[in-house]
């Protein structure tokens, strides 16, 4: 857990909410009911508007599924992201001035196929296997994925499936596994975070997790919304889109590595 001291940062000392603790120690948590049925509505009323009125983004073969940038195309998702029963146990983790980095809607259809074990970026902090983290140090969280349940989510729809204790490996899920719905760590099996709407359930950014294949389910639909610390760079839109840069400094930069020297990176994860 950690605190700003001014500009920097230190230990927290003081009291946070179990799931913080689950989030530091196991890589996950779930909040249960966080948003009412009228929340729920007004959310769901939102982002439909949003698939309606904004057109499929980025070049993926699933990119009618999303739609990012939510916080800015819509009242209601911003203010689930700042909602205070999320932020009371993502800010000990991330700091009390942590920030939205990306904010998308997904809406995975009834025949879902899932996806490979993955992490959001990181590992933070890569590890050779066989090298344990030593238990006196506070596991550090840099990122912290949430999906606001949209509509329940049981086994058959497909949900985010997280291997706990993975964010403490230090490395990628092994290649040859990342299909293998039965993926362990340290002994510890997948754990599903299925819900009902209104659920909020949420990840450390290093976890090894995946959605899981859908099977005559109704699909997925949740809003995400990934916290990071105020270090790192917030990517709602793509840095070609919004950056900090003059028009000579890209004139300049004339190799693809020039590129991302200044910042003008391809899209990878959290970017929109």
């Amino acid at each position: 857990m950690i605190r700003r001291i001014g500009k920097n940062l230190g230990l927290h000392e003081g009291d946070a909410p179990p799931e913080s603790h689950a989030i530091e120690r196991d890589g996950y948590a779930v909040l249960r009911g966080v948003f009412d049925p009228g929340e729920v509505e007004r959310l769901r009323d939102e982002c439909d508007a949003v698939f309606e009125a904004y057109p499929p983004e980025r070049f993926r073969d699933d990119k009618a599924e999303f739609r990012y940038e939510m916080l800015n195309r819509s009242a209601a998702c911003q203010a689930a992201a700042g909602h205070p029963r999320i932020l009371e146990v993502v800010e000990p983790l991330l700091g009390d001035d942590c920030h939205v980095i990306a904010n998308t809607v997904w809406r995975n259809p009834a025949d879902f196929g899932g996806g490979p074990w993955h992490c959001d970026a990181g590992p933070h902090v890569p590890r050779p296997e066989g090298v344990p983290w030593d238990e006196r140090i506070p596991y550090p969280i840099f990122a912290i994925g949430v999906h606001v349940l949209l509509r329940p989510c049981a086994r058959r729809d497909g949900p985010t499936a997280v291997v706990p204790g993975s964010h403490r490996s230090g490395r990628l899920a092994p290649f040859d596994a990342l299909f293998d719905e039965n993926l362990s760590f340290d002994g510890r099996p997948p754990v599903l975070l299925v819900g009902e709407a209104g659920d909020v359930a949420m990840f450390a950014s290093d976890s090894w997790h995946r959605g899981m294949p859908a099977s005559c389910g109704g699909g997925r639909y949740f809003l995400q919304v990934h916290y990071g610390r105020r270090d790192i760079a917030q990517r709602l839109r793509a840095p070609d889109a919004t950056h900090q840069l003059s028009p000579d400094a890209i004139r300049r930069a004339g190799t693809d590595r020039a590129r991302t020297l200044v910042g003008l990176h391809p899209p990878f994860f959290y970017d929109a």
